[in-house]
């Protein structure tokens, strides 16, 4: 999606409110009809504005309070290949392929230190990754957001 008009960036400021917000809910608010709340959600959903509609949970409450980003080296003629094993991983939570000399960024969840070592253990054993550095998550100073773009994107349009 190239552009998004003042109706679009209002939609999902709203919806950065309460994600949860119910179309009816959405329309009464933003003073559309629910049809055009139902059309425009449609159209940033099929332009890939949505991310995700699966509810972010804490892995902490599921028994795994520790996290930590492993830094994996890899041979990238292997990298899709690696990339699906690492996925099938249940403890990776997330993971970014990056530039310059790291490859992977793996987000992992872990119950303690010794499970931690495991899962790094598993991902080296994975053909292909030359090397990992582990680094604990103290602590998520700023956490996933979006509505400083929105405001950003709401004063160029």
């Amino acid at each position: 999606m190239s552009t998004l008009d003042h109706v679009d960036l209002a939609l999902l400021d709203a919806l950065a409110d309460d994600p949860r917000e119910t179309v009816v809910a959405l329309s009464e608010r933003l003073g559309l009809s629910r049809n055009t709340v139902q059309a425009r959600m449609g159209k940033l959903d099929r332009a890939g504005v949505f991310l995700s509609y699966e509810r972010a949970m804490a892995p902490a409450a599921l028994g795994f309070p520790l996290e930590a980003l492993l830094s994996v080296v890899v041979r990238q003629a292997d990298l899709p290949r690696i990339t699906a094993q690492i996925s099938e991983i249940p403890e990776v939570i997330q993971a970014h392929g990056i530039s310059g000399a790291i490859d992977l960024v793996v987000r992992v969840a872990a119950r303690d230190t010794q499970h931690l070592f495991d899962i790094d253990a598993r991902i080296l054993a994975i053909e292909g990754v030359e090397r990992s550095e582990t680094s604990l998550v103290m602590e998520e100073v700023i956490g996933y957001r979006v509505r400083p773009l929105m405001e950003l994107a709401r004063g160029e349009a």
